[in-house]
């Protein structure tokens, strides 16, 4: 049985405010080791419920932030960024059996630590087929068309509840408690680790492929001015709809997050310094 966990860092233990997650601050230093003990605490209870192996998709900015010198030695890491499926790399090869959303948070516009949509900014609502999505949202209907469950899912208590929308039958931990978009009621690493570690292995017991799920989907987004969606329609397919927003039709979920990895690379080199 093979799992793999997608690791995002918003939703990791003690994380709160951007300087947390933002690649080369003294906070990010401090926190790539707390976000390391939840993705190792998932593995370990993996591989404690039966799981024989463990790939770790680092998902998070650069994709270079987890401490593979701290992780179990049986555990293989994929890191780097420019990779087909971005979050969840590794599903498409047919060998993964469940996969695990470690560290995630709530989509933009919604309340949540550090909530967001791929883009730090910019972005303020994304919407697949007419539902409001969060990351684990897209990233579970990527999933589906392989035939794998999401079987766990960590971050702070609203990212919980937003998994309930896509996974309702995931285990859930939550890490810290929602108090502000930066401010949350942190555990130790030392309880979430303990926590994270006995969801995987009682996880385990999810991780049944299923007959894969595909379709069209309408992706819609907004953004927060109205030249980022006139930017948006360089991409083949994207339609303006609004002033600010833009719409874009998939044959499947493959096709339909890669689009939108296009569309939020372009819209992010057309942000201006200061006024955006």
């Amino acid at each position: 049985m093979k799992i793999l966990i997608s690791a995002d860092m918003e939703g990791a233990t003690g994380v709160t405010w951007p300087a947390d997650v933002l690649p080369g601050t003294p906070q990010w230093q401090r926190c790539r080791s707390m976000f390391t003990s939840d993705v190792n605490a998932a593995a370990l209870g993996f591989l404690a419920g039966g799981a024989d192996e463990v790939l770790v998709n680092e998902a998070h900015w650069t994709m270079r932030n987890l401490l593979l010198e701290e992780l179990d030695e049986r555990v293989q890491m994929l890191t780097g960024r420019h990779k087909a499926l971005s979050m969840v790399e590794g599903v498409q090869h047919g060998d993964v059996d469940g996969i695990a959303f470690i560290g995630y948070h709530t989509g933009a516009g919604d309340e949540g630590v550090l909530a967001h949509t791929y883009l730090a900014n910019s972005l303020t609502g994304v919407w697949v087929d007419g539902v409001r999505a969060s990351e684990g949202l897209l990233n579970s209907l990527v999933v589906a068309e392989y035939g794998v469950p999401v079987v766990l899912v960590t971050g702070d208590d609203r990212a919980c509840e937003d998994s309930r929308g896509y996974a309702p039958e995931a285990e859930t931990v939550a890490v810290k408690d929602y108090v502000s978009r930066y401010a949350a009621v942190c555990r130790t690493p030392a309880r979430t680790a303990a926590d994270i570690r006995a969801a995987a292995a009682a996880a385990v017991r999810l991780a049944v492929r299923t007959e894969p799920v595909s379709g069209p989907h309408e992706m819609e987004m907004e953004f927060d001015a109205e030249h980022l969606a006139g930017a948006a329609t360089v991409v083949p397919g994207v339609r303006q709809t609004g002033e600010r927003r833009v719409a874009y039709r998939s044959p499947n979920m493959y096709e339909g997050i890669r689009c939108f990895k296009a569309v939020t690379t372009v819209v992010s080199n057309a942000v201006e310094e200061t006024y955006g």
